[in-house]
């Protein structure tokens, strides 16, 4: 089929680079020069594993194109995606304003039948008001569709080649057959392609996201009582997690969650139930446990060392909100690196992916290490973010030799107390006892 993807963020990235793959003949589109130069070289614009393979892959093989003229890329698609951004407003609500100007702009251009998909994650009605924005501008015949991502950063193109379920939402047969043909070699192995409403598809996604944190905010949450009482969050979340109506997943204690989904997403999904005059209780808890957890786990470093940090350097493992990508937005990380770094603190950073994009936002404010142990040399502590594998069985000797100080701010929880302990080292992590090493 005819696929063109509009936006090449890692929503559309991967979206039209996955397509192509299954042997589609797609285009993505962006504003964006700088980007669509880089992508038609085949070079990656984000970090996420195996994209770079597939990407070159189908640009050698024609069946992918990059450009920055919609003209190019409308007329002749079947199928178009909106993966544009909804970033949040001071308000919470999602900026829709990209999404409504795109469909002015590819209105005049429909040429023959097309079905109009969101694929971005859109509060409900967005959809609708596209359709009514290019009804005005076209007497072309289109339909519109609501097809929500459930992609992780860090496992994208697997969850896109092989994904656990496929949402469509529309009320147009003729658009229904078209995604499901289009979707059916990527569930071959079973799992369902699910079609409802519009309305209900939109808001399958913000309701996963929202239920998602919830779960990293209760976890945490239940971290500040094991701390007060001397009880072990990862014993707890164990025993919990055995149960199959509650389940393992997201039940890991943390610094909080970020990202470009849940923070922002959370609160739209607030924002919607306003509007319609439902107050909803948990989102807001959600938001601001996730806040307080953030804060909390710099306390850790200001209880031990005191709020000034003048004179005091510190290593942070880890920038990216979660491992397998470099993704900084709204990462933890760079909450606690503000906070440090307006005490004093000068700071040592290594990070696997995300460095670059530390760069372009914190500039000279930090040394950026040539490798995790170039950043531990002369430290007064050891501060980690992200769960990146090579951080779970680090050489402790040359921590220790490396270290000014063994101190360790452990915000994922990657090793034991007693481990910690046994090798020396002052060991602070989440929902445990703190190990004090004098």
């Amino acid at each position: 089929m005819k696929v063109t993807v509009i936006g090449t963020g890692y929503v559309g990235l991967v979206t039209g680079v996955c397509f192509a793959e299954m042997g589609n003949d797609v285009w993505c589109v962006d504003i964006d020069e700088e980007k669509i130069s880089k992508l038609k070289q085949g070079i990656a614009t984000i970090y996420e594993p195996d994209l770079d393979v597939l990407l070159e892959r189908n640009l050698r093989s024609g069946r992918l194109r990059f450009t920055t003229a919609l003209k190019d890329a409308v007329p002749q698609a079947d199928v178009i995606f909106l993966a544009l951004p909804t970033p949040p407003l001071p308000s919470g609500d999602a900026d829709l304003s990209v999404v409504f100007k795109v469909a002015e702009d590819i209105a005049p251009l429909l040429d023959g039948y097309t079905v109009v998909v969101t694929k971005s994650t859109v509060p409900v009605g967005t959809t609708e008001r596209v359709k009514e924005i290019i009804s005005s501008l076209t007497d072309a015949p289109f339909d519109v569709a609501s097809n929500p991502e459930f992609l992780r950063e860090g496992r994208a193109v697997e969850d896109f080649m092989r994904p656990d379920r496929v949402v469509i939402g529309t009320d147009s047969e003729r658009a229904e057959a078209i995604l499901k043909f289009l979707y059916e070699p990527f569930v071959r192995q079973g799992n369902p392609i699910i079609t409802m409403d519009i309305r209900s598809s939109e808001l399958t996604k913000y309701a996963a996201n929202t239920f998602l944190a919830m779960r990293i905010s209760f976890i945490n949450e239940v971290s500040w009582l094991c701390e007060a009482v001397g009880a072990d969050i990862m014993k707890v979340r164990l025993g919990m997690g055995l149960d199959p109506r509650i389940g393992k997943h997201f039940l890991y204690p943390g610094v909080g969650y970020g990202g470009s989904c849940f923070p922002k997403d959370v609160k739209a999904f607030h924002r919607q139930a306003q509007k319609v005059g439902v107050e909803f209780l948990l989102t807001p808890a959600v938001d601001k446990i996730n806040h307080i957890q953030q804060q909390r786990f710099a306390e850790k470093i200001f209880n031990y060392f005191g709020e000034d940090l003048s004179g005091k350097t510190l290593a942070f493992w880890g920038f990216s909100f979660k491992p397998e990508t470099d993704d900084i937005r709204e990462a933890p990380a760079l909450k606690t690196l503000q906070r440090v770094l307006e005490r004093g603190a000068k700071i040592r950073g290594w990070d696997p992916a995300a460095l670059d994009n530390v760069r372009k936002q914190v500039g000279d404010k930090i040394y950026y290490s040539q490798n995790m142990y170039d950043a531990l040399e002369g430290v007064d502590a050891l501060v980690i973010h992200t769960e990146w594998a090579e951080f779970r069985r680090p050489d402790f000797e040359k921590m220790k030799q490396l270290m000014k100080r063994k101190v360790v701010f452990d915000g994922r929880n990657l090793y034991e107390p007693d481990f910690m302990e046994k090798e020396g080292f002052t060991y602070f992590s989440i929902g445990r006892k703190p190990v004090i090493v004098e």
